[in-house]
């Protein structure tokens, strides 16, 4: 099945594909499904006297097609379910073409109209018919299984890979892929046992194999093989390196194993491009030394050269530098350093991606969203102690509060012994820099003794004095701490004090 017109030159040369992927011999499939096929003749009228052409293309299981003449001239159009002529019995297909495109496939598969392989079309198949060939089609799953059993037991070195069964259920062909010759001979003796039917074993190429099977490419697209692509060509390693590519096997091979097809597709366009080029194993003469060849780009025209004593440092060179350097080496002489020729290099300037749409960025769902509460509630968690936090958050509205406090303090320390009690039954101290120096025991008789010292804080005490004054006095330092107040009610009232005092004291 390989190509006549693709093939490699007199110097090892491969020519590629000549028609863009599809086979110069024509055994490729026509449009994109290789199972589909357009009659675009099919409108035309013949010409006066001349016979429609009598032979049809019938396909069977997995595109395979065989040419079948029409003797007793039935009315035929392609889709048609026909029951051809079969070795032995007969076999059930679908006529793919008909008319005068017949002639061109004919051609192109260089057989002609009295050849062996052109067989007989002896009906339109009936419901008896279909019904037959598609119990027997339902059966090849089955045998497919128990053939591969029968393999292991005999331990062949071969691989059962599709079966296909005749349209009258009495032949089974059974493909195999294998790397040696195999003496299947008791194997044909135990499956026609088995199943009670004909067998043909026929061997297949593992490209063959990967087109029956089908399957999805690197690519990401259905394989070319199982689709569109029938004839295949011979691909070599050559290929790949004249398209500048990495010789790694797992990346060149295809899921059949072998080397990819498509690397002929492109193969035509890098072997054009290339006859400009200089050989590779060409050495440059320049002033400082001889340049070896490193690397190329074939479509930006640019070509990297290095010093064979100074082997570190690359040199970006144009096409038409490297013409230039060679055409003075034809003459003798040698050209400027290489880095004078990088000098006039112009790179260009890689453009990165914009966001010209207004698009979002690709990774805008990694990283996980946090909510407004947790936030909150890990900065309450941080916060120092309830002392010191009430200290630090009334800092700001208590600022103005400081120098009205201190005439208070003096006239009247009696509240100033009930908070000072308070603060040391919390866990941490208050963070100020200097605690307030305490009142003396005769400090609430100086207080009575200058009643006018300051007028408006009495007014603003009198209430407390009423309340907690006697009390305070009264109670030494140590029976203070035992206070049966909770905490949290203390701060509420000092904050709720506090304002009250300030309030008055603005009056």
């Amino acid at each position: 099945m390989a190509c006549g017109n693709c093939g490699t030159t007199e110097d090892g040369v491969p020519k590629g594909c000549k028609s863009n992927g599809n086979c110069g011999s024509g055994t490729c499939g026509s449009g994109s499904n290789k199972l589909a096929v357009f009659d675009w003749l099919s409108n035309m009228t013949l010409p006066s006297g001349q016979e429609r052409f009598n032979i049809f293309e019938v396909r069977f299981k997995n595109g395979r097609k065989h040419f079948y003449k029409n003797p007793d001239n039935l009315p035929i159009t392609m889709g048609d379910i026909v029951a051809v002529e079969g070795s032995p019995g007969h076999d059930i297909g679908t006529v793919s073409l008909a008319g005068e495109l017949v002639k061109v496939q004919m051609k192109k598969h260089k057989i002609t109209e009295d050849h062996e392989e052109v067989k007989k079309i002896y009906r339109k198949a009936s419901q008896r018919d279909i019904d037959i060939w598609q119990q027997a089609r339902g059966k090849e799953e089955e045998t497919q299984k128990k053939g591969r059993e029968i393999l292991g037991r005999l331990g062949l070195q071969m691989k059962l890979s599709d079966v296909e069964y005749q349209g009258d259920g009495n032949k089974a062909t059974f493909y195999y892929t294998a790397e040696t010759r195999v003496d299947f001979r008791q194997l044909i003796r135990d499956l026609a046992s088995a199943f009670s039917i004909r067998v043909e074993m026929k061997q297949v190429g593992a490209r063959q194999e990967a087109a029956r099977l089908g399957g999805v490419g690197s690519c990401g697209r259905e394989l070319c093989c199982s689709t569109w692509l029938t004839d295949f060509r011979k691909v070599t390693t050559s290929a790949a390196r004249y398209q500048q590519l990495s010789l790694n096997p797992l990346k060149l091979a295809g899921q059949c194993g072998k080397l990819k097809c498509c690397l002929n597709f492109e193969l035509d366009t890098y072997l054009d491009a290339l006859k400009t080029f200089p050989k590779q194993d060409l050495v440059l003469k320049t002033e400082k030394g001889e340049a070896v060849f490193v690397k190329m780009d074939i479509f930006k025209n640019h070509l990297w050269y290095t010093y064979k004593e100074e082997r570190f440092k690359w040199f970006r060179l144009t096409l038409e530098q490297v013409l230039e350097i060679v055409a003075l080496n034809k003459d003798n002489e040698k050209s400027a350093t290489l880095e004078e020729y990088e000098a006039d290099v112009e790179v260009p300037v890689k453009v990165d991606f914009e966001d010209a749409v207004g698009q979002d960025s690709l990774t805008r769902f990694d990283a996980p969203k946090t909510s407004k509460r947790r936030n909150n509630r890990n900065k309450n968690k941080k916060k120092p102690v309830v002392g010191a936090v009430a200290i630090a958050t009334q800092q700001k509205p208590n600022a103005r509060r400081k120098p009205q406090a201190k005439p208070q303090n003096k006239t009247q320390p009696q509240p100033q012994q009930q908070n000072k009690p308070q603060a040391q039954n919390k866990p941490k101290p208050r963070p100020r820099a200097k605690p307030k120096p305490r009142p003396k025991p005769n400090s609430s008789e100086n207080a009575k003794a200058k009643p006018n010292a300051d007028a408006k804080a009495d007014v603003v005490a009198k209430p407390n004095i009423k309340t907690n004054g006697a009390a305070n006095t009264n109670q030494p330092k140590g029976e203070v701490k035992k206070t049966s107040k909770p905490r949290r009610n203390n701060n509420r009232n000092r904050n709720n004090n506090s304002p009250k005092n300030g309030s008055d004291s603005e009056k």
